[in-house]
């Protein structure tokens, strides 16, 4: 080939790789590998898709109303005095941003209670100058800091997710998950950690097809029902037990309304669900819930009898971390394990 060949036929290469990557079409290399457009290329290589600053999620307020907060995008410093949100960001594998937490008993939570992350009080009291000393970039909080709102606003954004129990536990946490992971680009993991949830309810909902029962938390040796309202609402509302021990407008939302032995042997029920409160919040030198719940009276039912008087196995779970993931999983397995065998 002389050189006027050669000349031709490298300058045709060079021009059919320009018009190629003005065409925005990928160009194959010998080996089969891609190159992209030069439209999409930058001198450090390929452009990514512009990440946002900022967020807006939907948060509750100091008032425990809906509100549009904005909030940083990917924030690198998370103060938390809520277990729930915990467990969620641990569930999504953020947790390696957490620089404060409050304090919590839960067992699967305990990676979080070290010396390299602060201590910022407890989920119902923050230790404002710990939280404004890690300098968090957002902070999340539950219901029994909604008092405290205002103030910790002052250091960061407050993000303030709770359960509904009118759209119940399952998709209160679908929902809360799915809140948290957008604000870290994060959610196509959430249905993945979410899986198996609606089926485990289903077969837990078949079985107390026709049963009635009465929910309770033991505390300071006292046994209070609860209604649909509040903590242990799972119960009666998505897995379907009917709950005889309150009336549907009776607010039992907070620690339940304290009942009488005997209001147990007359209202009868096929299941009674015990929560012990002080095991949950580690109260010293209480009386365990079945010291308390195991008397003459209880044990004269065709619950007791039965053996379908059930000691929820996680309390400081269904207690302190109501709305997590993880809480979410232990949660239904103490029902499954005591149910379903």
């Amino acid at each position: 080939m002389n050189m006027k060949k050669m000349i031709f036929f490298a300058l045709a290469g060079v021009m059919s790789l320009g018009l190629a990557a003005c065409s925005g079409e990928n160009i194959k290399t010998t080996s089969g590998d891609s190159i992209p457009p030069a439209s999409s290329q930058t001198a450090s290589g390929p452009q990514n898709k512009e990440r946002p600053e900022s967020v807006t999620i939907i948060s509750l307020n100091a008032s425990k109303e809906e509100t549009e907060l904005e909030v940083p995008y990917d924030p690198q410093r998370i103060a938390i005095l809520d277990m729930a949100s915990l467990d969620i960001l641990d569930a999504l594998g953020v947790g390696d941003r957490v620089v404060g937490t409050a304090d919590t008993s839960l067992e699967y939570l305990q990676n979080y209670i070290n010396d390299d992350i602060s201590s910022l009080g407890t989920i119902k009291e923050a230790d404002l100058e710990a939280v404004m000393a890690c300098e968090p970039d957002v902070i999340f909080i539950g219901g029994r800091l909604a008092s405290s709102y205002d103030a910790l606003s002052e250091i960061a954004p407050v993000v303030y997710l709770a359960t509904d129990t009118e759209l119940g536990v399952v998709e209160s946490v679908r929902r809360n998950a799915m809140t948290i992971a957008s604000m870290f680009g994060l959610e196509d993991k959430v249905d993945e950690l979410m899986a198996g949830f609606n089926s485990r309810i289903a077969a837990l909902d078949e079985f107390s097809a026709g049963k009635t029962a009465i929910i309770g938390l033991v505390t300071s040796g006292s046994f209070n029902v609860l209604g649909n309202d509040g903590r242990c609402s799972m119960i009666g509302r998505e897995i379907g037990f009917e709950n005889i021990g309150a009336a549907a407008d009776i607010d039992t939302s907070t620690h339940g309304n304290e009942a009488s032995f005997e209001f147990i042997v007359e209202k009868d029920p096929d299941y009674i669900f015990v929560m012990d409160r002080d095991a949950a919040i580690g109260t010293d030198g209480a009386q365990l819930a079945q010291e308390i719940m195991e008397n003459e009276l209880v044990m004269g039912t065709d619950a007791y009898k039965n053996g379908h008087l059930v000691y929820l196995a996680h309390p400081a779970v269904w207690y302190t971390a109501e709305g997590g993931i993880t809480a979410l999983d232990l949660m239904l397995k103490d029902l499954e394990s005591s149910l379903l065998g």
